[in-house]
């Protein structure tokens, strides 16, 4: 099996810290780079406080890293290319293989 890893993405994995206030900050820690390919799943629009919202989902191929290793992903973590973000939902190993993993994003909105 063969993918066409031709895109450059960041893991990012979420770090909070409290606030002071009894809440907390999120900030994003880049733990590497790594190639993928990005192939798209499915798409819908829907509607949230009256406003016309997209949803897209994708499947993003890397190759594997060992359990336990920081440039494994997993759900929580997200990707980033220039100015998109791939929020992980779930990852799998390709059929059955330790070769390459498979990571169902969602895409969201900059913030």
């Amino acid at each position: 099996m063969y993918f066409d890893l031709n895109r450059k993405l960041v893991l990012e994995e979420a770090n909070q810290q409290p606030d002071g206030a009894g809440g907390f900050t999120q900030n994003w820690i880049p733990l590497g780079t790594l190639w993928a390919a990005i192939k798209p799943r499915s798409a819908r629009l829907s509607t949230e406080l009256d406003m016309p919202t997209s949803e897209v989902k994708m499947r993003i191929v890397v190759r594997a890293a060992p359990e336990g290793s920081t440039m494994r992903p997993k759900p929580g973590q997200r990707f980033i290319e220039n100015t998109r973000i791939f929020a992980i939902e779930a990852v799998g190993e390709v059929a059955g293989t330790a070769k390459y993993l498979e990571c169902w994003v969602r895409e969201e909105a900059a913030t």
